[in-house]
């Protein structure tokens, strides 16, 4: 099948990943303005939206219940539902109220994460395509998108309210096309007995990539404030470095569409994880920004597919019965780290400093190496193969 068709089947997830590329990736390139909206230190700020993560994890553990009542409708209600969540909080000047906004940000994204992994592994169960990839490239690149039209606004003097809204709304006017005919969630409805016995697969998987987007995330969420203020950076150049590591997610993750049919997966994770960590140190230890740049670029080409792959073989190792359940487990489990990372960076922070916090992360990616033989194993012994 060529690359053209494999969009169109997939045509409805791609709209909800780069949705949701799109509201981060402009709330990332705030994160400076927002900071100074609400008076708030690097670690303030990491409280504030502490509570963000567990919305979302606790949302994600309840979606494989909730989302078969929405049926082909699932995704762009979610998608919608995310949207909205994004327009409230850049006009939000009282860290209470942010707080409490930002948990309303984290339980729509977990259910929406949730649904749109589910539903492009069940796409490539029965197709026998790998999109995981592929979907996750439209993330990035429309985060990178995203990030550099937030730093062009802000220089414009735009205030992160408006910004935030602007890209709320372009997400709303898109929803139509992840419309599915006749396509619910498939491996949602299941009883609560079955749902009970997932094993160590999604505690293996959801490990990986949980430090695949804690890491991930962290850089989006820090780089623009480690450019600005450790490296001295303008606002253009802070907004350019999520959008400089979103960018080479993207081309890495569509590049490893193409690569994942002949090339053993192992491999890229071992390589991916290496690449990753090394980029990250130069990210935290460089001296200018066009270094920064560099170490982003090639923290962004390594762990462009760590996550994707991880979540394509997790889906592979389970039963089809067991599928939605085990990948919802497992991205609840990931998305700690992904939620948790950037707050978790900010208290290092305060202790290390943020260049230091950057490299002390480059040391958790390498945990990689230790996690995915484990997972493979666990898939082995329960009889399947990725």
């Amino acid at each position: 099948m060529s690359f053209l068709q494999q969009v169109v089947v997939a045509r409805a997830t791609l709209f909800a990943f780069a949705a949701m590329g799109v509201l981060w990736g402009a709330y990332a390139a705030l994160i400076p303005d927002t900071k100074a909206m609400l008076g708030a230190g690097d670690a303030a700020f990491g409280s504030l939206i502490l509570a963000t993560p567990i919305a979302a994890t606790i949302t994600m553990l309840f979606a494989p219940r909730i989302a078969p009542r929405f049926g082909q409708h699932v995704l762009p209600i979610a998608c919608l539902a995310l949207a909205i969540a994004f327009a409230v909080p850049g006009w939000l000047h009282v860290p209470a109220m942010f707080a409490l906004a930002m948990v309303f940000v984290g339980s729509t994204n977990g259910f929406l994460d949730v649904t749109m992994n589910a539903r492009v592994s069940a796409i490539e169960a029965d197709t026998g395509l790998h999109l995981m990839n592929l979907n996750h490239a439209a993330y990035s690149f429309g985060y990178a998108g995203s990030a550099i039209l937030t730093g062009v606004a802000r220089d414009a003097g735009w205030p992160p309210g408006e910004i935030l809204t602007v890209a709320a709304v372009v997400v709303a006017l898109g929803v139509p096309l992840a419309i599915e005919r006749g396509h619910g969630v498939n491996g949602f409805a299941r009883s609560v007995r079955e749902a009970g016995g997932l094993g160590m697969l999604p505690v293996w998987g959801g490990l990986i990539a949980m430090i695949a987007f804690m890491a991930e995330n962290s850089s989006e969420n820090w780089s623009a404030l480690h450019i600005e203020r450790t490296l001295g950076g303008s606002k253009h150049e802070g907004s350019f470095g999520p959008a400089v590591l979103a960018l080479t997610m993207g081309i890495g993750r569509t590049f490893g569409q193409v690569v994942v049919a002949h090339v053993d997966e192992g491999k890229m994770m071992r390589w991916g994880a290496i690449i990753a960590a090394l980029g990250t140190a130069i990210v935290g230890l460089a001296p200018t920004p066009a270094v920064a740049y560099g170490g982003l670029i090639i923290a962004g080409l390594g762990g462009s597919v760590l996550a994707p792959n991880v979540f394509a073989v997790v889906g592979r190792l389970s039963s089809p019965e067991r599928r939605a359940h085990v990948i919802a487990r497992a991205t609840a489990l990931g998305y700690l780290g992904y939620f948790f990372g950037p707050p978790t960076l900010g208290f290092m922070s305060e202790i290390l400093g943020l260049a230091y916090a950057l490299v002390a992360m480059a040391c958790v990616i390498l945990l990689v190496l230790v996690l995915y033989p484990r997972l493979i194993a666990t898939g082995d012994r329960s009889g399947h193969k990725t």
